[in-house]
């Protein structure tokens, strides 16, 4: 390429140079020597040795003429060599000998210069001419096809300035080839979308894979009046070594083939859009997901960009009333859609957002009219009376707004919404045939939507029982994390049975309960809110996992009707970490060991609440800390076409996973195992074995005989000052010593004092006696019988247990957060 000579940008000159390192697709090797007067070599280049056969130890010291010059050709070549060191220099080409014998052509130019001393030395440079002669040949032939093709050609540097352009894309660009030179497309042609065609560019750049194919369109200034496209393909210009020089690109104008071909599809795919917007369009009876799928069949087959906003009594299930002429109105975005990186979402409603459009706006008035509202042509005056605030009208023009469309929705006479479809990439204005489609296309989706709204108020009616039934929060117990997930089943309008509880009890024991009602629907649900209460009321009196299935099933029998359920019960002392487990027909729990080893709890399987008269058999086992304890219902494992021990399976290798939390573990579970819904409620609970603290217990034994309560309000001082509960200690002290003077009266002996200290401190004496302390009423003269009383006054709350020793009698203080969180 001839004619760029210059390296300083920007500018032609720039660009001239740019195009000669271009060019340069092939290296010639130059060889250099340097000869002293007398004609010996001091210098010999790596080229001369790739050139002429000859190694630079064999030259170098020697007459250059006894290796290079045949003995028929010496003495001109010596004559000719004393002239070029009189300083007349010369150039030219000329034979010399190869190292294998053969003669090899050769282009020279020398250049006389003066050496230390000013001694003269000559500086020789060499190509070999045939490489010389092909490089040419090469360059002319793309010197030709380059400006004689009738395909528009350029090339551009690492900036996308253009290098060099033939007269064929001067010409369909409408601009001398010199305007655009140094520049870069955006600035030479600032009607064509430039900003897609760099992005296009510049991926080639980075990836060096071609792009073919990639559609262009815009005004140029040699059609300033005319929508033109263009088909153009890019690739990665490198050379020899692999260092990227820039990107060339072929394009060819396809305008006239691009608008017929538009014409005659228009038609048919019209046709097949609405075919397949039907078949795609209401799948579901979920609301968002309706507007999505509507948002789905027009991008971007017929909108570059879309939304479908609704009322907000449409979005709670509710029958929207009709709008008034003097009011405003308020939508929510449900559904948003574009087709490019236009930046459209961002000026938009992001999906949940609201706005509101006060009554004299076009979109109120064209929601109150329930008929289309057309803009085909929109400019800034235009989209500022669209929009529902006057920052969104730059973006949007900046965005390349030209085409506005929106339809009302509408089902069953009732407005529920608006649509609205704008193009921006596609240059064909909306006309009435897309008007007639898009009101086909909204009105299929309109009854669609409207379905799924009074689908969602019935949903919504029962789940709002069903979580009312369930535990609406989990208290932190000390020596077990818990994290729990309940799922409501994914078919619509159904609700299930399932549930699950957390029951603390006095000093940090803990109830776990999962339960699943069999059947579904609302009265399922009830029957797991009469369930659930009298489970919970029978933790809190203490009752043993066992009994508690017993009194369950009674109670399930009476409502009678079928009711069956199954329930499995976990009791946890996080004191010796040991758990009491019983099964109503209930799936097995699953344990993971800290060692990450996972395993099923074989268990008695008890028949399901309900079926009446049953027995049930308590398991219990002490787990380290460290291991986790799942339980679950059967929504989470039971799957068609898996069977259920499969799903148990799965559920101990995914939670033998190490080095996740529980809530993590949580997810993961769900993850595995529901992939794509479930036709029943999942209720599980995950908990996992912690150490407790050795600042939270304090533990004194008691013998048999000597002043044991002295001993005890002894031992309960010094640990509440141990635990900087100084305030607490005289209550603490009062209420031990009746607990441990009672148990010296009306048991066999107390056995152990035990402090335990959580969100409340717990004061628990254990004795072997198996009545439980009562409150009874005490006369003036009498000298006993009040010490239950008076732990009744001052405890927050008290109780008794039966233990296989004998039994536990409680007391708990509450503890000021706000005065000791500092020492806790």
């Amino acid at each position: 390429m001839h004619g760029f000579e210059h390296t300083a940008p920007p500018g032609r000159d720039a660009a001239g140079a740019a195009s000669a390192r271009l060019a340069g697709h092939r290296l010639v090797p130059l060889a250099t020597a340097l000869v002293q007067e007398d004609g010996r070599v001091l210098h010999w280049s790596e080229e001369a040795e790739a050139l002429t056969g000859w190694a630079a130890e064999e030259v170098v010291g020697a007459y250059v003429a006894r290796f290079l010059v045949p003995e028929s050709a010496r003495k001109r070549v010596l004559g000719l060599f004393a002239e070029i060191m009189s300083g007349s220099g010369w150039s030219g080409i000329h034979p010399v000998r190869h190292r294998d014998g053969r003669l090899i052509e050769l282009e020279f130019h020398t250049y006389p210069i003066a050496g230390p001393g000013d001694r003269p030395l000559l500086l020789a440079t060499a190509s070999d001419v045939r490489a010389l002669r092909e490089v040419e040949s090469d360059l002319a032939i793309l010197d030709g096809f380059f400006t004689q093709s009738p395909i528009g050609l350029a090339v551009y540097d690492t900036e996308l300035r253009f290098v060099r352009l033939n007269n064929a894309l001067a010409r369909i660009n409408g601009l001398p080839v010199g305007d655009h030179l140094g520049r870069r497309i955006s600035s030479v042609l600032p009607g064509l979308n430039s900003a897609e065609i760099e992005a296009v560019m510049r991926q080639v750049l980075s990836t060096g894979r071609p792009v073919v194919d990639a559609r262009s369109h815009g005004r140029t200034p040699g059609d300033p009046r005319r929508d033109r496209a263009w088909s153009a393909s890019y690739f990665r210009l490198e050379d020899s070594t692999g260092r990227v020089l820039g990107v060339s690109s072929s394009i060819i104008d396809v305008t006239e083939r691009f608008q017929a071909e538009a014409r005659a599809a228009r038609a048919q795919e019209r046709l097949a859009l609405l075919a397949s917007a039907t078949a795609r369009i209401g799948t579901t009876l979920d609301l968002q997901r309706t507007a999505e799928e509507l948002i789905e069949a027009v991008i971007p087959r017929f909108a570059d960009f879309a939304t479908v906003d609704l009322l907000e009594p449409v979005l709670r299930g509710e029958e929207p009333a009709p709008i008034q002429p003097d009011r405003p109105v308020h939508v929510r975005a449900v559904a948003v859609g574009e087709a490019y990186g236009s930046g459209l979402t961002t000026v938009a409603d992001a999906v949940g957002v609201s706005s509101e459009y006060d009554a004299k706006r076009i979109y109120t008035q064209c929601l109150r009219s329930g008929r289309p509202l057309l803009k085909p042509h929109v400019d800034e005056e235009v989209l500022r009376g669209l929009v529902p605030s006057s920052d969104r009208v730059d973006p949007g023009i900046a965005a390349g707004i030209h085409s506005y469309l929106m339809v009302p929705v509408v089902a069953r006479g009732m407005v529920l919404g608006g649509a609205e479809f704008v193009r921006t990439r596609n240059p064909e204005p909306f006309g009435a045939a897309d008007v007639a489609l898009a009101e086909e296309l909204v009105a299929r989706a309109a009854l669609a939507i409207d379905n799924a709204r009074l689908y969602r108020r019935e949903r919504e009616t029962a789940l709002t029982l069903q979580r009312s039934l369930l535990p609406q929060e989990i208290h932190r117990t000390l020596g077990l994390e818990i994290a729990h997930r309940y799922l409501p089943s994914s078919v619509v309008s159904e609700v299930g049975g399932d549930w699950f509880d957390v029951v603390p009890l006095s000093c940090g024991r803990v109830v776990l309960v999962v339960g699943d009602v069999m059947g579904h629907g609302i009265r399922a649900a009830a029957t797991m809110g009469q369930l659930r209460t009298v489970a919970r009321t029978l933790a809190t009196l203490d009752l043993p996992p066992e009994q508690v299935l017993t009194r369950l099933d009674e109670t399930a029998s009476a409502i009678g009707e079928g009711q069956f359920a199954t329930c499995i019960c976990a009791l946890y002392d996080p004191v010796d970490r040991t758990w009491t487990v019983a099964s109503a027909g209930h799936l097995p729990p699953v344990l993971v060991d800290p060692d990450g080893t996972s395993r099923i709890i074989e268990l008695p399987p008890g028949l399901p609440l309900g079926v009446g008269g049953a027995g049930f058999e308590s398991v219990e086992f002490t787990l380290p800390a460290g291991t986790l304890f799942a339980l679950y219902t059967d929504g989470l494992v039971e799957r068609r076409g898996r069977d259920l021990d499969e799903g148990i399976d799965l559920l101990a290798r995914t939670l033998a996973a190490r080095g996740r939390t529980l809530e993590e573990n949580c997810d993961a579970v769900l993850a595995a195992l529901v992939t794509d819904g479930t036709d029943d409620d999942i209720a599980m609970i995950m908990a996992r074995v912690l150490p407790v603290p050795a600042d939270r217990i304090a533990t004194l034994h008691l013998p048999g005989s000597g002043p044991l309560p002295a001993k005890a309000r002894r031992f309960t001082r010094t640990t509440l000052e141990s635990w900087g509960l100084s305030a607490l200690t005289d209550y603490a002290e009062l209420m031990v010593s009746e607990l441990v003077t009672n148990a010296l009266l009306h048991a066999d002996a107390p056995r152990r004092l035990r402090l335990f200290r959580d969100r409340t401190l717990t004061l628990e004496v254990a004795d072997a006696g198996s009545q439980s302390p009562r409150l009874r009423s005490s006369a003036e003269e009498d000298e006993g019988g009040r010490g239950i009383h008076l732990v009744s006054e001052l405890a927050h709350r008290w109780g008794t247990r039966p233990t296989k020793e004998g039994k536990v009698v409680w007391a708990e203080i509450e503890i000021d957060y706000h005065a000791t969180r500092g020492r806790l």
